[in-house]
Parts: structure tokens; C-alpha cells; sequence
């Protein structure tokens, strides 16, 4: 697991795009699993520069993590009343690039059949040969996705209930500002499951910011928990690239050690 310390968000941003488009110009038609929020806009704006100069995401695959049930992207209503994760998606990266509609792949928050229609997701990701790259950020209680505490560290994609902190987290960022009242918001997901996304073979995980320091340190030096779905990171076999700005990781009790050892690792070109 290599664990990069940087200064400030945007600094950790710029390392992180790095890391996507070198997977994008060493294999055209890699496999991304891709995550919402507010941490990977820096890293959505970034890709959108080096795809202004140059960089080719015609061949790319895409799947994102997870989408609100009951909410799916509606191009004709306004961006601040449609809170989709797809719209999301749509508005931040994908109606910048050259990708191909056919490759973008989002949970399909309006099913009616949410058993089946997960089951026939993970099949498409199947069907690709699997994600090269799964990109990830952190949620507060330490979930991935909608893996909310309490998730099996095999689960599955599948509907998900969310918790308080969740909702409260979501509409905090999303929906307060639309004047959307909170028991508007959906209060169930389709998130990809932990075991589907320990199946990538490659994980970047990027966070900042100190109110998700304490998590943070739980999910790399801790103790493996399903009460923190993220710490499954630990039982990844692939590559792990984790990202973060100095006040996500100042409740780290080893950073010292990480510094140390990514300098190493620079210094012999490994």
C-alpha cells in the first residue's frame, strides 16, 4: 500500500489525476470504477485539462459505485433540483471528454426490479473483464460507496438503506442548497459492494480535510471491521494507491514512515 502525503487538496488532486491517466495512456481501453462527491472534483477537472490536451478517453470504460434509488438523470430539469449521482457524473467529467455514452455505466437508480438489475450490473463488469483502476473516497462513518457500517466485506451490489450520518452528510452537501427538504431525499442506494470493489484490481482512494482524519486512520491502521466497510482496504491484493492532504492524515500514527518511504521509492525509481 503506498500512502502519499500531500500539503493541501489541490496538490493531492494533481497526484491522483496522474495516477487515472497514466492507467488511460498505457491501456486505451482500461476499465475505471469511478465515485462521486466533493473530493474527486479536483481530480474530474484535472482530467478534463490533460483531455483538452490530448488525452484520449475514447476506448474507456467507466462504473460508477453506486446511485440513489427512486432518482435518475433528467437532462431537462435544472442541475440544482436533479441530485442524481448520473447528472453528477454527467456535469463533472463525462460531457467534457470524448467517452463514448455505450461505455458509461451508472447504477440505474428508477429500476424496478433493484435485485435483478444488480445482479445484471455485476455481470457487466464481468463481461469487461473486470475494473482496472476503482477510484474511491471516504465517508465520514468510514463506508465506501453506500457500504454503510454494518456492510459484509463480501457483499455484493445491491439496495442499501442509508443511515442518519449519511443523509445528514448528503444533505448537507447536496440537496440544502437546492431548498430541497431533507424527507425529500431518497433514503435508499444501489452501491457496489465490498467485495465487488476488493475484485478491482487496483484501488485509489483519495480524502481530505481533518473531520475525516480520525476515520482515516482508522481505515489504514486500525483493525479490520465491517462497522468501517472502508478498512477492507487492508485485505486488497492489487496495487493500493491511497491520497491525502496533510489534515486527512494527521491522526496517522506511522506518517512519518509513509513519507520515508515514498521518498525510497523515488529516489530508486521504483
Amino acid at each position: 500500500m503506498d500512502i502519499i502525503i500531500r500539503d493541501h487538496y489541490e496538490a493531492m488532486s494533481d497526484y491522483a489525476t496522474e495516477v487515472i491517466a497514466g492507467y488511460v495512456k498505457s491501456k486505451p481501453d482500461c476499465v475505471l470504477g469511478l465515485a462521486t462527491g466533493g473530493t474527486p472534483i479536483g481530480v474530474y477537472q484535472r482530467l478534463i485539462q490533460m483531455h483538452q490536451q490530448g488525452l484520449d478517453f475514447s476506448q474507456v470504460k467507466t462504473f460508477n459505485l453506486d446511485e440513489y434509488y427512486g432518482i435518475g438523470m433528467d437532462l431537462e430539469k435544472p442541475y440544482n433540483l436533479d441530485q442524481s449521482y448520473a447528472r453528477f457524473m454527467h456535469e463533472e467529467l463525462f460531457k467534457h471528454i470524448n467517452i463514448k455514452k455505450e461505455n458509461i455505466h451508472i447504477p440505474n437508480g428508477l429500476t424496478k426490479e433493484p435485485e435483478s438489475y444488480c445482479q445484471w450490473y455485476e455481470k457487466q463488469i464481468e463481461k469487461v473483464g473486470g475494473i482496472d483502476l476503482q477510484l474511491l473516497g471516504l465517508g465520514r462513518d468510514g463506508h465506501w460507496g453506500f457500504n454503510e457500517p454494518g456492510s459484509s466485506l463480501g457483499s455484493r451490489t445491491r439496495l442499501q438503506a442509508l443511515t442518519e450520518q449519511t443523509l445528514d452528510d448528503n444533505y448537507e452537501a447536496f440537496y440544502k442548497k437546492s431548498n430541497i427538504p431533507k424527507d425529500q431525499m431518497p433514503y435508499f442506494a444501489i452501491t457496489m459492494g465490498i467485495g465487488t470493489i476488493l475484485e478491482a484490481r487496483n484501488i485509489l482512494m483519495i480524502v481530505n480535510g481533518a473531520k475525516k482524519a480520525e476515520m482515516v486512520a482508522k481505515c489504514l491502521e486500525g483493525p479490520i471491521t465491517s462497522q468501517i466497510t472502508a478498512s477492507a482496504i487492508q485485505l486488497h491484493s492489487g496495487r493500493i494507491t491511497v491520497v491525502l492532504d496533510k489534515a486527512a492524515a494527521s491522526q496517522l500514527q506511522h506518517s512519518n514512515h509513509y513519507v520515508h518511504v515514498e521518498k525510497l521509492k523515488r529516489d530508486y525509481g521504483l
